[in-house]
């Protein structure tokens, strides 16, 4: 089952967005069993959504590279963690 996350930054910026995502996803794409990307500025800060193939999928790339990654520090990235909502998604269009 795909399988949706939601992350919040508040305060967050396009620029803080761009050192977050260059460090964390492949030069080429997405990370393995990531199908959906989106970000943009929302209200109080700058959100971003991803779709994978399963839960399993987000916990894998959770855990072994975004992770890791934040909590040694980007340099430019996201000053603080995200509000974070998961996602059972029953219904995924192209």
């Amino acid at each position: 089952m795909a399988f949706g996350i939601v992350h919040h930054f508040p305060g967050g910026t396009k620029e803080n967005y761009e050192a977050s995502v260059a460090a964390v996803h492949p030069a080429n794409g997405l990370p393995d069993g990531q199908i959906f990307h989106a970000a943009g500025a929302s209200a109080g800060g700058w959100t971003i959504v991803a779709v994978h193939e399963s839960k399993q999928s987000w916990e894998k790339f959770r855990d072994s590279i975004l992770m890791p990654r934040m909590q040694a520090g980007i340099t430019g990235g996201f000053p603080t963690p995200p509000e974070e909502t998961e996602i059972d998604l029953s219904t995924v269009l192209p």
